[in-house]
């Protein structure tokens, strides 16, 4: 005879498997950003032992500041673009590499290579490609007789096509595994009724891959919004300041013009815009797996 277990007992239990969890996460994530609040409200400048409460000024400052809002533009500009060409591509790709292409293997591994490779070292090695190759290679070509990095109007589609090399091949496993996943029997009925290669792909497997979408589509999403290490390494925000993100913009606030509580106020509020972002995009895609 089963015997219900004790409420004191499911919270002992609880308690000794996910107690270190919690306390890990309260110290590592919640207390800091409710230590960030605070220091949005104060006048620190990072370094001094001195911290004068300022209230909402920083807000204020932040709300009128035009080169962050600059930058927050250009950051979902850049989000925009990212998004839409990382899983174009990456969905082409799946598409190909489960076609039955000869070395399919080889072509996956090849196309995840540059994920693992981190966003400073990338940044130098398509800075080097930039400068150097693609001028001697292609000068015969209009458009690059010259640097990229060096044009403001070219500088920020550099770091949109090194962004879509990097994160192409990690999303490119994400939706070969929404392709495997589908049904052969429900494309081997829709053969036998006459439908065509196009007809199966629109009706029956980009339906049946709602959630590869889904989660692909949250995953760039968020690098995009974060991203510093490439724009650091490949352009440092220039030519003239044209391709500086939101969270460079934020980290000189904070660090090189030693204003830490007005880039710690710009951060929570690049959060909040995140945070709002990314809640309409999980719950539009949840709702597009359910229609599906």
């Amino acid at each position: 005879m089963n015997r219900k277990e004790s409420p004191l007992r499911k919270t002992k239990l609880f308690l000794m498997f996910a107690g270190p969890s919690l306390v890990a996460f309260l110290c590592v994530v919640i207390l800091p950003f409710l230590y960030g609040i605070y220091l949005t409200m104060t006048d620190w400048d990072g370094f001094s032992a001195q911290k004068n409460f300022v209230g909402i000024q920083n807000y204020i400052k932040a709300f009128q500041d035009t080169e962050f809002w600059g930058s927050i533009f250009l950051t979902f500009k850049y989000v925009i673009c990212v998004v839409i060409l990382v899983n174009l591509t990456a969905f082409l790709l799946a598409w190909l590499l489960t076609s039955g292409v000869k070395g399919e293997n080889f072509l996956r591994a090849g196309f995840f290579t540059p994920n693992l490779i981190g966003g400073i070292v990338l940044g130098f090695i398509w800075q080097f490609v930039f400068n150097r190759v693609f001028p001697e290679v292609l000068m015969a070509i209009p458009g690059f007789e010259q640097s990229w990095l060096s044009s403001p109007s070219k500088a920020f589609w550099a770091i949109v096509i090194v962004a879509t090399w990097q994160q192409s091949g990690y999303m490119l496993l994400i939706y070969i595994a929404g392709f495997v996943g589908v049904p052969q029997d429900y494309i081997e009925a829709a053969e036998i009724d006459g439908a065509t290669a196009g007809q199966i792909t629109r009706h029956i497997r980009l339906p049946l891959m709602a959630q590869s979408f889904v989660i692909c589509f949250f995953l760039t999403l968020t690098s995009a919004f974060k991203v510093y290490d490439l724009n650091l390494s490949l352009t440092d925000g220039g030519p003239y300041g044209t391709t500086k993100m939101a969270a460079m913009t934020i980290f000189e606030k904070a660090f090189t013009s030693h204003n830490y509580g007005l880039g710690q106020a710009e951060a929570i509020i690049f959060f909040l815009i995140i945070l709002v972002v990314a809640i309409i995009q999980v719950v539009s895609g949840k709702r597009k797996e359910v229609e599906a």
